[in-house]
């Protein structure tokens, strides 16, 4: 540009030299002018040239810089996508449990009061698999009690048992209808969570399916008491349970008919030598059971609001359509107030009278007039939440009498008491 300029100077001083003669001073004075305007006009095209040769270098190496944070963004981001893909088994994998420490005093007519500290610890693990399947596996302290998970502490601080609690599939296959096998938690409808016929520890082992819609739910369970052939006692037990649910006015109402077959007529006990308050007869020299268990049963729970404080009124009845006396089960129960965090709070009430064959004692109650069937008499509960995680709870059977048929003909049915003061922890 600056050669260009040169010339274009050189060429115009000897144009003017030549042709001076013949202009006028006027006249040169203007050419003079048109070429400053002209050199004015150059010198600023010459810096805008300059400033866009900048700017174009700029830019290259802004691009270079560009591409190189690209690439250092695709390899943090392969980096994400390795660590995803090495830790995302994690997230659907979910851990529960809960932890009780009880106190206990147990009275019964004839033997001395009995105080006892006892524990209970259920840690459980959960997978969400692909095409809506969950497996489940958890541990519980105690001994192999089918009822019960807690252990008794003592024995010289020894260590104590942790047995399988849980192991299971479940698969949904469609919206609101589930199948499950192994060993789970039960799936029945209790009323208020009563266990007239079902200890909250008891965990079926089989398979059950079930559909849970808006307004209406249907159970099945198979139960299998003995699998092995192998073993004289080997015994499926089945059950179906259907019931309603809906709205009434501001109240809800929960009501379920189920009938449970548990075919054990002849067979020997199942636990610890005990048939827990059921008939049996002798059958060459060993004890078995008198009866089937034909379960024919009808529950409700109705919850209401009264003065701002929900309310519950619930009831279960049991027949057991196999022998001619001792063969029914009933209770009845109030709740005021619902535990459901931080300074909430319940008490609840419930007279039970379950005869001597109206359930099938190995599953029933462990605790309600010292376990299994052929007792009656009240159960008077309640809790306080100190937070969402954490209540303190207690439970007294007060006036049980137990084995009105096992003792009718020594004087009668014990008395029978029994307080349990517990602390309670979810996670």
């Amino acid at each position: 540009m600056k050669k260009l300029l040169a010339v274009a100077v050189s060429g115009t001083m000897l144009a003017s030299a030549s042709v001076s003669a013949a202009v006028s001073d006027a006249e040169f004075a203007e050419l003079k002018a048109q070429f400053a305007s002209m050199a004015k006009r150059l010198s600023a095209l010459e810096a805008e040239n300059n400033q866009l040769r900048e700017l174009s270098n700029n830019s290259v190496n802004q691009l270079e810089v560009a591409r190189e944070d690209l690439a250092g963004a695709r390899q943090d981001l392969d980096v994400v996508k390795k660590q995803n893909s090495e830790t995302s088994w994690a997230e659907t994998i979910s851990l529960k449990g809960d932890f009780r420490y009880r106190y206990e005093e147990i009275d019964v007519d004839g033997e001395n009061s009995r105080d006892r500290s006892r524990i209970r610890a259920r840690p459980s693990i959960t997978a969400e698999l692909p095409d809506n399947v969950t497996v489940g596996f958890g541990l519980a302290t105690g001994s192999d009690d089918p009822v019960s998970s807690n252990q008794t502490l003592g024995a010289g601080n020894s260590s104590k048992d942790i047995n399988l609690d849980l192991a299971y599939a479940s698969w949904r296959p469609i919206q609101n209808t589930y199948i499950e096998a192994g060993k789970f938690k039960n799936p029945l409808f209790t009323p208020q969570k009563t266990a007239m016929l079902w200890d909250g520890d008891w965990r079926p082992e089989g398979f059950n399916a079930g559909w849970n819609g808006e307004h209406v739910f249907t159970t099945a369970l198979v139960n299998w008491l003995e699998s092995d052939s192998k073993s004289r006692n080997d015994e499926v037990a089945w059950g179906i349970q259907t019931g309603l649910k809906f709205d009434i006015a501001g109240a809800s109402l929960v009501t379920a008919v189920g009938y449970y077959d548990i075919p054990v007529k002849g067979n020997e006990s199942y636990y610890d030598d005990s048939f827990f308050g059921n008939s049996y007869v002798v059958d060459g020299g060993v004890d078995v059971y008198e009866y089937d268990y034909e379960l024919f049963e009808v529950s409700a729970q109705l919850g209401l609001s009264v003065l701002d404080m929900p309310l519950s009124i619930f009831g279960d009845f049991v027949q057991n359509q196999d022998p001619d006396d001792y063969n029914t089960g009933w209770l009845a129960g109030v709740q005021l107030g619902n535990l459901s965090g931080k300074g909430s709070w319940e008490v609840a009430y419930q007279y039970e009278d379950l005869e001597a064959d109206g359930a099938f004692g190995l599953v029933t109650d462990s605790d309600f007039a010292g376990g299994g069937t052929d007792g009656r008499g009240s159960r008077i509960s309640g809790a306080y939440g100190i937070n969402k995680q954490w209540n303190l709870a207690f439970t007294w059977f007060i006036n049980n009498e137990a084995g009105e048929k096992a003792f009718k003909n020594e004087g009668g049915a014990l008395e029978y008491n029994r307080f349990m003061l517990d602390t309670n922890f979810k996670y």
